[in-house]
């Protein structure tokens, strides 16, 4: 099928301390939330004078993807739009419109199924689409990326780079800790959200030779009473020190694909203070971010769109994800349906 355009779709982030109140209305509208758990939320942004990362890297990934298209002769315009601060989607959809844009694949930052990696996205794009209107492009969102070759082999770039910063003497005994953002135990009994987490934790450490791993969790919120996916990466941090399990230990946030605040906060502030603490060498690796094989799985995922026999190349058991997901996967929270059979991957 022709496309007019790329849209690339992120979370978004504030790049001001003044951007950080509006920034968190937008994410948790519709929420439950009380006004003193948003405050404490954006002590950890001014934490850092208010920025977050994500939007420059985002930036550096756009002309990063543009380079790629443009060496390899593939003609079309790169537009960004953001879920929670600027630029935001329907903003970005009105600009495509306005250039004549019919057409458009939507490539998500996002590596997982779940409700908040995928399904909301799509979500956001079609409520974006109906406020502009009867002439907003058609959006296709590319599929889901965790088990490509670009991504795996770019995560091991990270873990083996953060091996190198781990005393000499530790590296051999060292423990891979895989993180990921806790959601909802009900959420992720309804979608593959875990399931591909840990097919990404088996590929890597496969191909690292490296059988001392955990996938672990971060960054959960909601009230006490919900269960969240656990352990969480401080109590397993603690549990690794009081049992003297391991003399170091690397982090690899595979949840997440740039350095979103809960990186920052969470591992390289929280966790790393921890492991000062506990006299626990730690070195966290890099997300993927702008990593060359990630730039090229992009182009990779447009073509397998754009070309009549593509390649869509997956490692490991579970072969590539969907283009088209069904209307029912990845909801919100569990539903009572049946789930399709475990054969066959169909909630992506």
């Amino acid at each position: 099928m022709k496309y007019d355009a790329l849209l690339l779709v992120s979370f978004g982030g504030p790049e001001s301390k003044e951007d950080v109140i509006p920034f968190l209305q937008n994410v948790l509208r519709g929420r439950n939330v009380p006004q003193e758990r948003m405050l404490e939320v954006a002590e950890h942004y001014y934490h850092f004078d208010g920025s977050s990362p994500i939007n420059r890297q985002n930036r550096e990934l756009i002309a990063a993807i543009q380079e790629e298209l443009a060496r390899h002769g593939i003609q079309i315009p790169v537009y960004w739009g953001n879920r929670n601060w600027h630029p935001l989607l329907p903003d970005t959809l009105q600009k495509m419109r306005e250039d004549k844009i019919e057409s458009a694949l939507a490539f998500v930052t996002s590596a997982y199924s779940s409700y908040s990696g995928c399904r909301q996205y799509r979500e956001n794009i079609a409520a974006a689409q109906a406020e502009v209107g009867p002439e907003a492009p058609r959006i296709d969102k590319l599929r889901v990326f965790y088990n490509h070759p670009g991504y795996i082999e770019a995560t091991i770039d990270r873990v083996r780079e953060a091996f190198s910063r781990i005393p000499e003497a530790f590296r051999k005994r060292a423990h891979i800790v895989y993180t990921a953002h806790s959601i909802p135990a009900a959420m992720a009994r309804s979608c593959d959200y875990v399931r591909q987490l840990e097919e990404v934790r088996r590929l890597v450490s496969s191909s690292l030779g490296h059988t001392n791993d955990a996938l672990v969790y971060q960054s959960r919120s909601g009230p006490p009473s919900q269960p969240w996916l656990e352990p969480d990466i401080l109590d397993y941090l603690r549990e690794v020190k009081k049992n003297d399990l391991h003399p170091a230990v690397v982090l690899a946030p595979i949840g997440f694909t740039s350095d979103h605040m809960e990186v920052l906060y969470d591992l390289d502030t929280e966790a790393q203070a921890l492991c000062e603490e506990l006299r626990l060498p730690m070195a966290r690796a890099a997300t993927v971010g702008s990593h060359p094989k990630i730039v090229s799985m992009i182009r990779e995922l447009i073509l397998e769109r754009m070309e009549e026999n593509p390649d869509r190349r997956a490692l490991g058991s579970l072969g590539p994800w969907f283009d088209q997901c069904p209307a029912d996967c990845c909801p919100a929270m569990q539903r009572p349906a049946a789930r399709p059979p475990a054969a066959s991957p169909s909630h992506a």
